[in-house]
């Protein structure tokens, strides 16, 4: 009967190990996740801080597509659109578009946008130097804004891709807003 017993707590202890190595694997995906997709360029995540202008350029005469798409998530009150929907950029050149944005809640609200862009092997080279996506957006009750976005596509953009997506998925963050003297 001892070694029965032995060896259910053996087996009780192994199975301890496995759920605490479990919670530890799902603790650690999000940021493994991110890590791999920073280095390989997957799924399409762009940089979410800001980055210098291209200092010097090669005048190219190459062009490249740039498409501008918006998607509200679904449980959030907002129009949201580009306001250009696509673009022809030169690799190397700074440009400027925008999206806008109203607030459809009869309250204030917060929101946030979340970039994306494709192919996700361009994503490395989309650089963002002025975002709304850096930042969330406090919202008076049917507040607009148009945001600005200030970008540029690095010259060694492999010429196998003639257009690149960038996609904002926009959504409320469920925070109060904290001043909206600045709107």
């Amino acid at each position: 009967m001892n070694t029965i017993r032995k060896a259910h707590l053996i087996v009780a202890g192994k199975l301890s190990l496995l759920v605490v190595g479990m919670f530890g694997f799902g603790y650690l995906m999000v940021p493994l996740y991110d890590i791999i997709c920073d280095i390989t360029g997957l799924n399409g995540k762009t940089s979410s801080v800001a980055v210098s202008a291209p200092t010097e350029s090669n005048a190219s005469d190459r062009l490249v597509t740039v498409e501008f798409v918006s998607v509200v998530n679904s449980s959030a009150a907002w129009t949201f659109k580009p306001v250009q929907r696509t673009m022809q950029v030169v690799p190397g050149q700074t440009y400027n578009a925008s999206y806008e944005v109203v607030n459809l809640s009869g309250h204030p609200a917060v929101g946030q946008a979340v970039p994306s862009v494709a192919p996700s092997s361009a994503a490395k080279y989309f650089n963002k130097i002025e975002c709304f996506c850096f930042t969330r957006q406090e919202f008076e009750a049917g507040g607009r804004k148009v945001m600005p976005l200030v970008f540029f596509i690095e010259e060694d953009l492999p010429r196998s891709i003639d257009t690149v997506t960038l996609s904002y998925t926009y959504f409320d963050t469920g925070e109060e807003p904290a001043d909206l003297s600045d709107s």
